[in-house]
């Protein structure tokens, strides 16, 4: 009984590999000297299962199976499409990985001093929030929202083809009001402590093409459990302590509000791609101007529905919210990681940081988390 079905397998297993052969004789692909072999070995193999001889079957098929091997398998790709082919998916996850994941950006103004420099560039994590698909502001499905005090980098509202990258400050629903530096979300100030009244950074001239040293003062902020540093003008410890023995007359340039108008594009520094004024969230009015005392709150900005406000650590050289408006939600691409690079100028003969602007690249700040 075992040695029928054993006869029965080899007979099946011998006409596949006969057809195969069959098939390659007649393509002639890829036969070389053992060609004729294969052919006779072939026609030896079909005569028997023809006429039952079982055991001229088994002992021709090991032959026919090596025969087969050798001359009708497919050649082997050659090291170059190896290198091509392993290069091309490598490409690809790299992309999706883009698309989907984590994305490189660089920081290219001081308006997040002294969390981030010019010149460092750093990997955004774009799951955080949602998948969503490239080139677009639709989402699949979204995670989490953003929490107050991530940094984020987003599609600029007023000009769709630049990412911007800021703090979040208020959340959609929340109320926004800035005096004399302090910001208070819905009616409550923002913990800011003097952390320097005189420091300084390099910031960088587009048209002159050369850095320069401005004056700061920093302050460390909280938010929850996060703690971070911003740079305010130098002025604001000597008002505050104006404020405290009341004797300041008068606020600060960047108060906000400071119109009954809502902010928008119309109000950017930057030129926006045609879009036009955007009147989103309200401005209410707690007191009059005349009745508020000085650096006392008196009207704020309430964001929209499906909107953060968002502002740059670097509070007096930011342009952010409090100028052109909210950010939509989909407009967000992610949460800022890390710092994988950062320099000044990449110049590969001079990689120790010494003149700002000449040597380049600042090793110690590789590798630092974003707070």
């Amino acid at each position: 009984m075992r040695a029928a079905w054993l006869d029965h397998r080899v007979r099946r297993e011998a006409k596949s590999l006969a057809k195969e052969a069959r098939a390659a004789i007649g393509l002639k692909r890829g036969l070389h000297g053992k060609g004729g072999d294969l052919e006779t070995v072939t026609h030896t193999v079909e005569q028997a299962l023809a006429s039952k001889d079982n055991a001229t079957v088994r002992r021709q098929l090991p032959v026919l199976d090596a025969l087969v091997d050798e001359l009708v398998k497919r050649p082997t790709k050659s090291t170059a499409r190896d290198y091509v082919e392993s290069i091309g998916a490598a490409i690809m996850i790299a992309l999706a990985l883009r698309a989907f994941v984590v994305e490189a950006f660089k920081i290219p103004s001081a308006s997040m001093y002294p969390t981030l420099e010019i010149g460092d560039h750093i990997f955004v994590n774009k799951f955080i929030y949602g998948v969503r698909i490239p080139w677009t502001t639709t989402k699949l499905f979204e995670l989490n929202g953003p929490h107050r005090g991530e940094v984020i980098v987003f599609i600029y509202p007023c000009d769709p083809d630049r990412d911007y990258i800021k703090r979040v400050v208020a959340l959609s629903g929340q109320s926004i009001e800035v005096r004399c530096n302090v910001v208070y979300v819905d009616g409550v100030a923002v913990p800011s402590v003097v952390s320097d009244p005189d420091t300084s950074y390099m910031d960088y001239d587009d048209k002159g093409d050369s850095w320069f040293k401005r004056t700061t003062s920093r302050y460390a902020e909280t938010v929850g459990d996060k703690q971070y540093f911003t740079f305010h003008d130098t002025e604001r410890p000597e008002r505050e302590k104006l404020l405290a023995a009341g004797t300041l007359t008068e606020g600060d340039a960047r108060d906000f509000p400071k119109s009954s108008t809502p902010p928008n594009c119309s109000m950017s520094e930057d030129l926006a791609k045609g879009i036009g004024p955007q009147t989103l969230g309200k401005i209410v009015q707690d007191k009059s101007e005349s009745a508020a005392k000085v650096c006392e709150p008196r009207e704020h900005y309430i964001v929209p529905p499906g909107h953060v406000f968002v502002m740059g650590d670097n509070r007096n050289n930011s342009n952010d919210s409090r100028v052109w408006g909210s950010v939509p939600i989909e407009n967000i691409k992610g949460k800022a990681l890390f710092i994988w690079l950062s320099y000044e100028k990449f110049d590969p003969f001079h990689f120790w940081r010494k003149t700002p602007g000449l040597d380049g690249i600042r090793f110690s700040r590789i590798g630092d988390f974003v707070k």
